[in-house]
Parts: structure tokens; C-alpha cells; sequence
């Protein structure tokens, strides 16, 4: 399979965003690099940069694998980048402004009316309700992939609850705490300040009601979440507190926290807890993760919730494959970024197509995330095959399948010194009354030679991400 190598242009050639950093790894003793790389895991494990791994029997937080290799972009390739970012961003959140109220897109035929009104990601209790400030999406995380003809794809949109930034944060203070001279030879475009972009974000979009300073403060599930490590993290960094369902209660028709002054209105509830755990009053009735009556404050406009309750429709991979003509139909320009060609296998061309060619497609469901409930036809047996296509005739309306991509590579260190792996990225976007881009992201890489899976709980490691001022 050809692949787009980012740093090399052949086996002679380096790519003009590599070329200092080539210079500088030329000059290193490769015990050195070797005796870096433990140091910086050795950090990951003070800190307690882990991540929970479920369904496994030993269910363990791991170390996430750290390379030290920088994934490196030029200022160029990440203007366009990022201005088709924001289409596709302004885009989701005009769609999810539309399903809610009027739905003229299904109006227009343009997404069938039975992947809104079927969709479990669709709360009812939305619909026609705005949020504070029209915002539906606050912080998203959209996965690019780059192909073997240097193009940028989008290979999926999460609007729900993106994780992943802490390690963009803590991967780039690694980097400059260890090479400092590398930052002082190329001038690299700061992650670090996102904290501070996300709680100015946050705090934009509080209900219009809000007097003074908006207070903020970030819902997690509870320590045995997988992404308890950056919600932790986050608060700190911003400064807010991080609350549990436990510690927040209705108190004369506001979503108050307990704190050691006493209860205290939140303006903010940044949640990072699913829809169906987030008010037991609405949603799921055993849920102790929420807070009883938190939609109805949210509904009369007395706290923000970020991000809206039902912004999950808008990741949901069976309207991922409408997303150029959403763009489109929302912004009056063709969609800057393209998706990944995707066969819906809900219609009876698509699934004859998918199940005639299973040895060389990727399958997901349309719900799933993380890697899990997918089928790589390529790497699967000739029986792990056969029994995901019982699966597919079962529910054919669960399933989406993509040509199996060959993505871009990027070298790791390994004991032999640099090697090419392939890599995707995941920019962080922030939306209030502006348009964030965080210049980078989280690049995350398949360790193993060959591999194509690059998500952390299925073994893939990550790297820092820089975009260079040209």
C-alpha cells in the first residue's frame, strides 16, 4: 500500500517542515535519545497520565506510549487546514440548531428524516429549545487523516465529549521541558495556552441572565472514568472545580455546587458525563452520575451545559456520510474538506457492495468509538469475517463501511532508530461567539509496523504536534 510519508519526499529528500529537526536529529547520540524516551514515560507515570482499558480482564490503566518524535506541519498546509475546519464546525453547529427546530434539511431531502427521528442520539426534550449564545457544540475534536495523495480527510466528527487534550498539553510540555533547543530553532505555534482559550470559551457562552464573571465548573463521572486523568487535569488548569453528581443540587431554580463557603450557582457545567446519565429526572432514572432537574434549569435558561445535551446526532457516523452536503447546505460553499467515501450499509447497493468486498473494507458502528465494535477486513480471519457479516445482515442500519486508508506516515524512534508509522490527527476546536482552532493537536500513532488501528485503548501511542510559523 503507497503512503504519503510526511517527512521524507523519497529516501533522499526531507520535507521543508522536517529539515531543521532532521539537522538537529543528525547531531544526537542515539543512547541519549534512548535515555529521553524513559524519562519522558517515567514522567507519563509520576503524573498519572494513564488511561483506563475496558473489557479487558485485567481493565487496566495503562500508560499511554509517548514518542519523541514531533508530528510537524507547516503554517501553510495548517491555514487550509483549519479554514475548512471551521466550515465544517460552523456547519455541525448550524445542523444541530436546524434537527432541534424547524428541520429544513430533511425538508430538502437532503439527510432522510428516519436517521433524525430513529436516532438515540436525539433528544426530544431539545427540540425547539436554543441553547445560551446558539451553541450546541463548544469544544469538538475532528479526526483528519492525511492519504497517499497528501490530502487531508476528515475521518470523523466528535461532538459529544472529545478527549485527548490533556495529552496535547502534557506531550508539548514534555517536548520543550527535554529539547529545548529544538523550540529555539523552529518557531512553533503554542498548545499550551488552551486552558486558559477554553475557560474565556466557556465562559462566553454563559446564559444571558449571568451577573459578574461567569462561574464554571467541570461534571465528571468519578475516578474510574477513562478520561478521569484530563478532567482532573483541566479544572486545575483552568481553575474551576471539578464536581461529581454528589456535589451539585437545585437551590431556588439554580444548579449549585457544594464548596467550603457553602453552595455556590454554577453559570457553566462543562459535563463530561453522557446524555443518559445526566438528569435521572429525564433521562435514565438509576443514574447517580447527574443532577436531578438540571434539564429543567437548563431549559429556562439558568445554566449553560457544554456541550447541549443531543449534539451526539451530530457524530453519529451515519450523518458523517452526509456531511459534505450538510456543509454545503448550511454555508452556501462546497465542503473545503472531504469525507472518507463511506457505503451506508442501511441501503441494499451499499450492504451487496460491503459484504461482496469485507476483505478490504473497514467496518464501524455507527454509535461506536474507541476503536471497538469495528471490523478491519484486511487484518481479520476468514471467520472473524463471515461472523461480522451475520452481524451486518442482522443490522444492516448499525453499520457504515470506508475503504481501508492508507494513512499518512510519520517517523518514532525505535531501537534502530527512526521508523515510519501511521498517524491521524485530532485538532481541538473551541465555539462561542468566535472560532478556536488549537494550531495542532493530538497526533496519534500505530506503534506497530504495518498497523493502521491508532487509537489508545487499542495499543496506539501519541505524539506532539507542531505547526511551524512559516
Amino acid at each position: 500500500m503507497t503512503t504519503f510519508d510526511e517527512m521524507l519526499v523519497d529516501t533522499n529528500g526531507v520535507r521543508a517542515p522536517y529539515r531543521r529537526f532532521q539537522s538537529w536529529y543528525e547531531n544526537q547520540v542515539p543512547q541519549t535519545l534512548a535515555a529521553k524516551a524513559s524519562e519522558a514515560e517515567s514522567f507519563f507515570r509520576r503524573t498519572g497520565i494513564t488511561f483506563n482499558v475496558y473489557g479487558q480482564e485485567e481493565a487496566a490503566e495503562r500508560l499511554i506510549p509517548f514518542d519523541l518524535v514531533p508530528r510537524i506541519i507547516s503554517g501553510r498546509e495548517w491555514s487550509a487546514l483549519a479554514e475548512g475546519i471551521e466550515q465544517r464546525v460552523r456547519g455541525l453547529n448550524a445542523f444541530l440548531d436546524d434537527i432541534y427546530h424547524d428541520q429544513e434539511i430533511v425538508k430538502a431531502g437532503i439527510v432522510p428524516r428516519r436517521l433524525i427521528d430513529g436516532n438515540e442520539a436525539f433528544i426530544p426534550q431539545m427540540v425547539g429549545f436554543r441553547p445560551p449564545g446558539g451553541v450546541y457544540t463548544h469544544i469538538i475534536g475532528v479526526d483528519i487523516v492525511r492519504t497517499a495523495e497528501n490530502q487531508f480527510y476528515v475521518l470523523e466528527d466528535n461532538a459529544r465529549t472529545p478527549s485527548g487534550v490533556s495529552y496535547m498539553i502534557e506531550n508539548r510540555e514534555t517536548m520543550m521541558q527535554m529539547f529545548p533547543e529544538l523550540f529555539a530553532q523552529n518557531r512553533v505555534r503554542p498548545v499550551e495556552n488552551y486552558p486558559r482559550h477554553l475557560r474565556r470559551s466557556l465562559q462566553a457562552t454563559a446564559p444571558d441572565a449571568t451577573r459578574g464573571v461567569p462561574r464554571v465548573a467541570i461534571l465528571t463521572p468519578g475516578i474510574h472514568n477513562s478520561a478521569y486523568y484530563e478532567h482532573a487535569f483541566l479544572a486545575d488548569q483552568m481553575g474551576v472545580e471539578l464536581v461529581e453528581g454528589s456535589d451539585l443540587k437545585l437551590i431556588d431554580g439554580r444548579i449549585a455546587m457544594r464548596t467550603t463557603e457553602g453552595y455556590l450557582p454554577i453559570d457553566v457545567l462543562y459535563r463530561r458525563v453522557d446524555d443518559a446519565y445526566l438528569d435521572p429526572l429525564t433521562f435514565n432514572p438509576e443514574s447517580v452520575l447527574g443532577v436531578p432537574g438540571i434539564m429543567d434549569v437548563y431549559r429556562s435558561g439558568g445554566i449553560t451545559i457544554a456541550n447541549a445535551p443531543g449534539t451526539g446526532i451530530a457524530d453519529d457516523k451515519a450523518i458523517y456520510s452526509y456531511m459534505p452536503a450538510i456543509v454545503e447546505f448550511y454555508t452556501g460553499r462546497k465542503a473545503i474538506l472531504e469525507n472518507v467515501p463511506t457505503w451506508r450499509c442501511a441501503e441494499a447497493d451499499s450492504l451487496a457492495h460491503v459484504l461482496d468486498n469485507l476483505h478490504e473494507l473497514v467496518v464501524k458502528e455507527v454509535h461506536g468509538s474507541g476503536g471497538y465494535g469495528m471490523l478491519v477486513g484486511p487484518a481479520a480471519s476468514k471467520a472473524e469475517r463471515e461472523t461480522f457479516a451475520a452481524k451486518l445482515r442482522e443490522r444492516p442500519g448499525n453499520y457504515i463501511a470506508q475503504p481501508t486508508l492508507a494513512l499518512s506516515t510519520v517517523p518514532i524512534l525505535t531501537e534502530k532508530g527512526l521508523a515510519p508509522r501511521h498517524v491521524d490527527l485530532r485538532p481541538f476546536v473551541l465555539v462561542s461567539d468566535t472560532v478556536k482552532i488549537i494550531p495542532g493537536g493530538l497526533t496519534r500513532v500505530a506503534l506497530t509496523e504495518g498497523s493502521l488501528v491508532v487509537n489508545s485503548s487499542q495499543g496506539g501511542g501519541t505524539k506532539d504536534t507542531w505547526v511551524l510559523e512559516d
